[in-house]
C-alpha cells in the first residue's frame, strides 16, 4: 500500500494524551531524577515526526533542552519535500515548528548526517535520552524484470524533484511519452498523476521548482494510468485527493463501470469515510455527466484513469532496448474480502503501452547506525510504545516507529506518545543520573571532523533568500536546490 501524502487535519479529530494519574507530579513540573537538573534531549530528523516530539517535550518539561538533528541543510522534512506545491494549507504547519525551534530551550542543527558524521552512541553519551525520529528516506522497489530502465522512477524520487530536494534534481525525467502509468493507488499516486497533469500555468504560483515546472511546461503525457493490484475498495487514496482528480481543470476521469459491478451491495456495511469515497467512484464510473460537466469533459486535452486488479510483471524495453516502452500487467482476483482482500494471479496478463512509470508503492526507512536494532521486514524500528527494544534511553516516533502509514496527525499523536514514554522514564529516574553534556560535547566531535552544521538562525536567512527570489516571479518562495549554493549565501 503506498503511503498516503501528508495532510494536516484539525487536531481535535486526533485522541489526547492522557493526562497523569490523579495524584501523581503533573507532567508540566517534572522532575528529572528528583533534582533540579537540566534533561538533554537529542531528537534525529526535523520533519512532522522530530518537531512534534520536541514539542511535546519542551511543552511539558519545564526544564528540558532539545537538540534535533537533521542531515539535510533545511529543516521540516515530508512538509518541504514532500506535499504537493499546490497543496499550500498543510505547510501551515510549519508556522508551529517555527515556534519550537526558536524556544530558547531547542537548538536545529542542519547538514549533520547521523550515522556517519556522529554515531548513535556518541549521541547516547552525551544526551539523557535519544529519539529517532528521521522517517522513510527510501522506496520499496518492484522488484521485476525492466525496472531499471530509463523512463522509471520511485515516486518518492519524482516528488523529491518537484518539490526540490537537493538528491532528486538530477532526475530529469522525459516527458515527451503521451501515457504515464503510476503504479499504486494511495495519495502519492493521485499527487504524482495531478502534477503531471494540471496545466503548468495553474502551477506557476506555487512553490514548485522552476526547473521541474519548466519540463511540465514542455510535457506531452495526455494520459496517466493509476494501476492497483485490488479493486475499488481497497484504494488507499482519500476522497479530498479523489475530488482534486475529478475536478482538474483540462483533463476527464476514465473509469470502467464493469469494475464497479455488485459494489452498491457491498458498501453498506463499509465504515463511513470508505463508503462515501467508494460512492464517489461509482458515480463517476456509472452516472452520466451533467451538462456543465459534459461539456467541461468534452474539451479536455487530457485524460487519466483507474485500472484495479493488475499487478505489474515486466517493464517492457522500446525496440533498441534503451528505455521504457510499455509495462505488462497480471491480471488478478481477490481473494478475501474488504481491506484484508488479497490480490492473486489469474494467469492472464496485458501490456500497456507507455513511456514513464513512476512507482508508488511504499515508502521504506533505512537502519540509520549497526548499533540501533532495526527490522528488515517490516522496516521500522522494534520497539514497544516507542522505547526502542532493548536499548534504554533509545526512542523513536514517526515513520520510523510505525511504518509509513497515516497522515500529519497520526505523527502527531504517535509522536506525542513517545515523548510521553520519555517524560515517564525520567520521573521514574530510568534514565542515567547526573548532568549530561548535550550538544558541547558533539559540536568538538563535529569541528574535529570538519562538519559545520547549520542553525536555525541560519535557516531563516535562507528562507528570506527563498521568499525573495519568489517575490520576483509571483511565487510564495522559490526553493534553493543547491547545498554548495546555500552554504555559499551563509558565508561558508
Amino acid at each position: 500500500m503506498a503511503p498516503r501524502c501528508w495532510r494536516w487535519w484539525h487536531w481535535s479529530a486526533w485522541p489526547r494524551i492522557r493526562p497523569p494519574p490523579a495524584g501523581s507530579t503533573p507532567s508540566s513540573h517534572l522532575r528529572f531524577s528528583t533534582q533540579e537538573q537540566t534533561p538533554q534531549v537529542c531528537v534525529v530528523g526535523s520533519g512532522p515526526a522530530g518537531f512534534y516530539t520536541a514539542q511535546h517535550l519542551l511543552k511539558h518539561h519545564a526544564r528540558a533542552h532539545v537538540d534535533i538533528y537533521e542531515k539535510q541543510l533545511v529543516p521540516f522534512g515530508l512538509v518541504r519535500f514532500g506535499v504537493a506545491p499546490d497543496h499550500p494549507e498543510v505547510k501551515n504547519v510549519i508556522n508551529t515548528f517555527t515556534q519550537t525551534a526558536r524556544s530558547d530551550r531547542c537548538a536545529f542543527h542542519g547538514n549533520v548526517v547521523v550515522g556517519r558524521d556522529v554515531t548513535v552512541p556518541e549521541l547516547r553519551e552525551a544526551y539523557h535520552a535519544v529519539v529517532l525520529s528521521y522517517g522513510a528516506e527510501d522506496h520499496q522497489t518492484l522488484e521485476i524484470p525492466g525496472e531499471e530502465l530509463p523512463g522509471v522512477f520511485s515516486a518518492r524520487a519524482f516528488v523529491g524533484w518537484y518539490n526540490g530536494l537537493p538528491e532528486n534534481q538530477e532526475l530529469a525525467p522525459d516527458l515527451s511519452c503521451d501515457t504515464a502509468v503510476v503504479l499504486g493507488q494511495g495519495n502519492v499516486a493521485l499527487d504524482v498523476a495531478r502534477i503531471l497533469l494540471t496545466p503548468p500555468e495553474h502551477l506557476e504560483k506555487t512553490d514548485i521548482t522552476e526547473t521541474s515546472l519548466r519540463a511540465l511546461r514542455q510535457s506531452r503525457v495526455k494520459m496517466v494510468w493509476i494501476v492497483g493490484r485490488r479493486g475499488p475498495l481497497q484504494v488507499a487514496f482519500t476522497i479530498k485527493e479523489l475530488r482534486e482528480m475529478i475536478q482538474l481543470p483540462g483533463t476527464r476521469p476514465i473509469l470502467d463501470p464493469a469494475d464497479f459491478l455488485g459494489l452498491q451491495d457491498r458498501i453498506q456495511e463499509v465504515p463511513r469515510p470508505r463508503k462515501r469515497l467508494t460512492e464517489l467512484l461509482l458515480r463517476t464510473a456509472r452516472e452520466k455527466p451533467g451538462q456543465e460537466e459534459a461539456a467541461r469533459q468534452a474539451l479536455a486535452s487530457r485524460a487519466w484513469g483507474l485500472r484495479f486488479f493488475r499487478s505489474p510483471q515486466k517493464v517492457l524495453p522500446s525496440p533498441d532496448g534503451r528505455r521504457a516502452a510499455g509495462i505488462r500487467l497480471a491480471v488478478t482476483r481477490l481473494e478475501g474480502v474488504g481491506e484484508t482482500a488479497r490480490a492473486v494471479p489469474t494467469g492472464d496478463t496485458e501490456d500497456l503501452p507507455c513511456g514513464l512509470v513512476l512507482s508508488s508503492v511504499g515508502y521504506k526507512s533505512r537502519p540509520i547506525d549497526p548499533s540501533v536494532p532495526f527490522d528488515l521486514k517490516l522496516g521500522v524500528i522494534p520497539n514497544m510504545e516507542g522505547r526502542v527494544v532493548d536499548v534504554p534511553g533509545l526512542y523513536c516516533s514517526g515513520w520510523v516507529k510505525r511504518g509509513p502509514t497515516g497522515v500529519i496527525g497520526t505523527t502527531m499523536t504517535d509522536s506525542f506518545l513517545t515523548s510521553q514514554m520519555v517524560l515517564q522514564d525520567l520521573e521514574a529516574g530510568r534514565l542515567p543520573p547526573g548532568p549530561r553534556p548535550g550538544y558541547a560535547a558533539i559540536e568538538a566531535l563535529l569541528r574535529s571532523r570538519g562538519v559545520r552544521p547549520v542553525s536555525f538562525s541560519d535557516w531563516e536567512k535562507l528562507d528570506a533568500e527563498e521568499v525573495s527570489r519568489g517575490q520576483g516571479v509571483g511565487k510564495p518562495r522559490e526553493k534553493l536546490l543547491d547545498p554548495q549554493e546555500m552554504l555559499r549565501l551563509l558565508g561558508r
